[in-house]
């Protein structure tokens, strides 16, 4: 059976103890620590027999000019529980906490060519927004 929990900061061993391929690197307990403890954050996770098997992290953010979002910047689920309607749940407790927290809207980035990601997305009522978005990354500035 899976259950789909929002993490608090008390939930740091649940963090801890994840599938092997659920994240892109090893959770990091300083990181994770610091990450549950910021109001901001958000994660909800999929468990299975006590073992995070997918989760999703968001970041609830404000700016002068505009109401509350929710960016959803992160989806992963083992990719031994894919395929099985755990992305979806997890998804859907995103949203409804993105709610909860007064957002009027939340969004995701992903790649066209990820067709896992875009089924996701689109089976929780995502639609592609208009317009030619572009990504920049950076490294960060020494001086």
């Amino acid at each position: 059976m899976i259950t789909v929990k929002v993490l608090t900061s008390s939930d740091l061993p649940l963090l801890l103890n994840i599938a092997d391929d659920v994240f892109d690197n090893p959770v990091d307990e300083a990181f994770a620590r610091e990450f549950l403890a910021d109001p901001r954050h958000h994660i909800v996770v999929a468990l299975s027999e006590g073992v995070v098997i997918g989760f999703a992290s968001a970041v609830r953010y404000i700016h002068p000019d505009k109401p509350t979002e929710l960016w959803i910047n992160e989806v992963g689920v083992a990719e031994a529980d894919q395929n099985k309607g755990v992305g979806k749940a997890i998804m859907n407790e995103m949203l409804r906490l993105g709610k909860q927290l007064g957002c009027v809207n939340a969004w995701v980035l992903t790649d066209r060519s990820n067709e896992a990601a875009n089924r996701l997305y689109q089976s929780v009522g995502g639609n592609i927004a208009e317009g030619d978005t572009v990504m920049y990354e950076f490294g960060t500035v020494e001086e």
